[in-house]
């Protein structure tokens, strides 16, 4: 179905809604790659206009990649919750922008709401947004998840303590995992990204991750992040999983190309729930995700990345993940050109995530070859603080060496819960405190590196052997 505006006296005309949802994104070079995106800013202005006028229940007809043709959309469109989707059914996509930000929409309502939206209607919505409108609503949404602690409760902001190696050293692991709790890093999951995919390691990672926590009786999770193939037949051998992870995009053959499935992703999920491991919650799964993705997989089926990337996002839904992550800069200036898109980028994932439901995180980060520094991630970190995201990386010194990319580090977490005056998960602060790492007053006691190490020390070397 054609869609139209007049701009200047110029009649635009958009073949259908795949185009039209590409012409509306904001510039970025992913776009201008695969030849989708807006020729200039006037014919983006247009079709702003034409999908402003769009009603919400178009997206329902008609589909970016064919129904018959891909999982996710049928995904998508078969769990559709049409109860939840009747208060906003008679919008149109403009006129849910307006509503999302008026007053009288808050949690609850964002809450009630969320499975009545669709990918591509908070895509839709995210495209005729300032980023200040992205930040408004996306504060508004609250997405709670358990497993050893709680995630996502107002007044909180949690950290991924990202101890990776070069070559998976247990010592030099162990280094990290110190600095990181000493500096109150750790709360939303203790995840490795290990050197290699190999299945012994990966059961060495996962049972040195668990030993630790058993020796300091540490309120958390753990997770080794290698393909959920790897998790599984670990899962089998009976190693002590906590989260599966798993790489997700927003179209099958996008997925394919990362190896997996919805079957695959439900086996997984089932296998975790099934070892009983969380002692406050279910949520057993860790997605991350990343605009471009599918075009790198020459998967993207002519859709802009930014839709794709909240496609994705019903993949993470249907299976109550604990943790989602928009890895935002990490896939390069071929889809991120600069710290401005990238930023962007960011607070659309993380509005689009909490839309519909997910528990959200962004890794602010960028590669050395990107037009951006660490000014760019400062600014991205704050504006993410204040839109509420659920968590953020913790990497030492922000810079990962075994991935070689510039991440946040844990002193950048203090920053952000310090001038927002947030804290870590309850059961953490806890923790946190009875360790004496805390003052109690949200007062990191390690932050001037005067603390003595002894507490912590001797149950991590007694791991080590």
């Amino acid at each position: 179905m054609a869609h139209t505006a007049t701009v200047g006296g110029t009649r635009y005309v958009f073949a259908d809604l795949k185009v039209l949802l590409a012409k509306a994104t904001p510039h970025r070079a992913g776009d201008a790659l695969a030849n989708i995106a807006a020729a200039d800013a006037t014919e983006r202005v247009a079709a702003q206009m034409a999908l402003a006028d769009l009603p919400l229940s178009h997206f329902l007809n008609e589909t970016v990649i064919p129904f018959e043709d891909d999982e996710v959309t049928r995904l998508i469109i078969d769990t559709h919750d049409r109860a939840a989707f009747a208060d906003v059914a008679s919008l149109a996509v403009g006129e849910f922008r307006d509503w999302l930000l008026s007053d009288r929409v808050n949690a609850d309502t964002l809450t009630r709401l969320a499975a009545g939206i669709i990918p591509e209607m908070a895509a839709a919505t995210s495209k005729l947004m300032r980023l200040q409108d992205l930040i408004a609503v996306a504060a508004k949404c609250r997405v709670v998840t358990r497993f050893r602690n709680t995630i996502g409760l107002p007044g909180r902001l949690s950290t991924r303590l990202q101890p990776n190696h070069p070559t998976d050293d247990l010592h030099g692991i162990a280094a990290s995992i110190l600095d990181g709790l000493m500096l109150g890093s750790g709360d939303a999951v203790i995840g490795i990204n290990p050197a290699t995919d190999s299945m012994e390691k990966y059961i060495e990672l996962t049972r040195f991750l668990d030993l630790i926590r058993e020796q300091l009786d540490f309120p958390g999770q753990s997770c080794v992040l290698a393909h959920v193939t790897t998790a599984l037949a670990a899962i089998e051998r009976g190693a002590p999983v906590d989260l599966v992870f798993q790489s997700i995009a927003g179209s099958e053959a996008a997925n394919r190309n990362f190896g997996i499935g919805l079957s695959l992703l439900r086996e997984a999920h089932q296998a975790a729930v099934a070892l009983g491991r969380g002692t406050l919650g279910r949520n057993v799964m860790y997605f991350e995700t990343g605009q471009g993705s599918a075009l790198s997989a020459d998967a993207h089926h002519g859709v802009d990345q930014q839709t794709l990337e909240a496609r994705a996002y019903a993949v993470a839904r249907a299976f109550d993940p604990l943790l989602v992550n928009s890895v935002v800069g990490f896939i390069g200036p071929e889809y991120l050109y600069n710290g401005k898109e990238i930023t962007r980028a960011g607070l659309e994932d993380h509005f689009c995530g909490k839309l519909l439901g997910l528990p959200m995180g962004v890794d602010v980060c960028y590669t050395n070859h990107a037009e951006a520094d660490q000014d760019d991630m400062d600014g991205l970190l704050t504006l993410l603080g204040v839109a509420g995201c659920n968590y953020i990386m913790g990497v030492p010194g922000a810079d990962d060496v075994m991935l070689s990319y510039q991440s946040s580090s844990f002193h950048d977490a203090l920053y952000l819960r310090s001038i927002l005056n947030k804290r870590p998960a309850p059961e953490f602060e806890a923790w946190l405190e009875r360790m004496g790492l805390s003052d109690g007053n949200g007062t990191m006691l390690g932050s001037d590196h005067s603390l003595e190490l002894p507490a912590l020390m001797r149950p991590v070397l007694d791991v080590l052997g």
